[in-house]
């Protein structure tokens, strides 16, 4: 299975480095093969990061990392930040792309949703969701949010219009206080579900 949310992906690794100016900051990412948005920012995420709200004293999570931008631009705003993934080859390339940055306040840890971070209580979770693996995994990241939430945290996820959008709102809906569209545009919207 070489998709970029199996643990091993199976395509030989190749990686490509962009320079990425985003919230008033510039980075530069390496970016590989087997792990989501191979060679860019992906609008969806993009839109994410330039919506996505931070606060100075947060701890955020950044669920389903890839190579790491969402939670590396959020560094920049927020007092800590752990970043997830269940790929080997995306954890390797965050860490990588920490270090390149110069960032100090972040980690990246291996595992499967929320099992690395069992226990701990974020301000945030921020997810670009791996729509492709399926519903129940989007359900599983949706319903188990405010388990890892403080109260009044938030889960701020982006997701294609076309692509589940109406699935996750609903979800969203049922699972949070307050659900509200931080933003839309290129076919993607960003949501932030209040606990």
């Amino acid at each position: 299975m070489g998709h970029y949310y199996s643990r091993e992906p199976n395509v030989p690794l190749k990686t490509k480095q962009i320079d990425v100016c985003i919230r008033g900051y510039c980075f530069k990412f390496i970016t590989a093969s087997g792990v989501f948005s191979f060679g860019k920012l992906d609008r969806g995420t993009e839109l994410l990061i330039e919506n996505m709200i931070l606060k100075p004293d947060w701890k955020i999570l950044d669920l389903g990392c890839g190579y790491g931008v969402i939670g590396i631009v959020a560094s920049r705003f927020v007092n800590y930040v752990v970043m997830t993934d269940i790929n080997k080859r995306a954890v390797q390339i965050a860490r990588k792309n920490i270090k390149i940055n110069g960032v100090k306040n972040a980690e990246v840890r291996l595992g499967n949703l929320y099992e690395p971070v069992e226990g701990e209580k974020f301000h945030s979770i921020i997810t670009n969701p791996p729509v492709h693996a399926g519903k129940d995994i989007l359900r599983e990241i949706v319903i188990n949010a405010p388990n890892y939430l403080h109260d009044g945290g938030m889960l701020q996820l982006v997701i294609k219009t076309k692509l589940g959008a109406k699935f996750i709102k609903d979800l969203m809906k049922d699972t949070f206080t307050e659900v509200v569209e931080l933003a839309k545009g290129s076919g993607y919207r960003v949501y932030a579900g209040i606990a």
